[in-house]
């Protein structure tokens, strides 16, 4: 499991079971807007103890090295990759820009609000794939409405990256906030998977990421009108510039594949839990007469 409202819900008698530990719980009450501000003040003692609970219960999984201050137990790092396909993707196109993923305040729906709106007149679009808060979705109604963008809602997301495919950009404008500081930027590494140039606020691992590689654009963090104003230019330059945007986005797609492809750690991943489960050398397979390694 990963949520850590679940382990409160957790069974006395149970199986073997692990926390995948994929959040910075505490650092993440600053994005949960729909939390009472003074509740978020007194929540981090309450989950530092069910955390210290779960790890003295619990099989743990880390999905970020930065995870290890929080858990003094030795635990396991595998790290958050997603699959990347074996065949390069289609090079950018110049008419669309995407953003797959939560959407949320935290997550940038002003922004991409307002990035949308500043795009319509140079008939770039943007579209917007997944789920959004409640607190959000009024005006991303209102914005579809408007025709000023596509939202899709929630969508199976190896079908929306397949969606964001031959994108002009893709869109991640965290906000500094502590949950993001220290994550793996994986929405840019997704983009990079599909050959799409990134457009990032200077997160220091997003930053640090798409600058080494040269695969997209750093825009600075600022009021909503100040970061569209910067995404937006850096849009139109893209656009203006097919050569340089399908490097972007085979430099990006080629580091991704090199060095964040989940199967490459897959097996690690398997490995511990049946190691926690005590799989056999061999299970029974589903013709009788057979077996098959575990």
């Amino acid at each position: 499991m990963h949520d850590i409202e679940l382990l409160l819900a957790l069974p006395r008698k149970r199986p073997p079971t692990v926390w995948d530990v994929h959040e910075d719980t505490i650092g993440a009450l600053h994005t949960k807007a729909y939390l009472p501000r003074p509740l978020r003040s007194v929540l981090p003692p309450l989950i530092r103890m069910v955390e210290g609970r779960a790890e003295r219960r619990l099989h743990l999984i880390l999905a970020e090295e930065s995870y290890r201050a929080r858990f003094p137990g030795a635990h396991p790092v595998v790290p958050n990759h997603t699959y990347v396909p074996a065949a390069p993707p289609p090079p950018p196109e110049d008419s669309r820009v995407v953003y797959v993923g939560h959407i949320s305040p935290a997550r940038g729906a002003a922004e991409m609000v307002e990035i949308a709106r500043r795009l319509r007149p140079y008939g770039i679009r943007l579209d917007l794939i997944g789920p959004a808060d409640a607190a959000v979705r009024p005006m991303l109604r209102d914005a579809q409405r408007a025709g000023l963008l596509d939202w899709y809602g929630y969508v199976p997301n190896n079908h929306a990256l397949r969606m964001a495919e031959g994108a002009l950009a893709g869109l991640s404008l965290l906000h500094d906030v502590p949950n993001y500081r220290a994550s793996t930027p994986t929405k840019v590494i997704e983009y990079m998977a599909r050959g799409i140039p990134v457009i990032t606020t200077p997160l220091p691992r997003a930053a640090s990421l798409v600058g080494r590689v040269d695969c997209g654009a750093i825009v600075p963090f600022g009021e909503p009108g100040a970061v569209a104003d910067a995404v937006v230019r850096c849009v139109l330059r893209l656009r203006e510039d097919a050569e340089r945007r399908a490097a972007m986005g085979a430099r990006g797609y080629m580091e991704a594949r090199t060095h964040y492809h989940w199967p490459a750690v897959a097996g690690e991943f398997v490995a511990l839990l049946e190691r926690w489960a005590q799989v056999p050398s061999t299970v029974a397979a589903l013709r009788p007469g057979r077996t098959v390694p575990a």
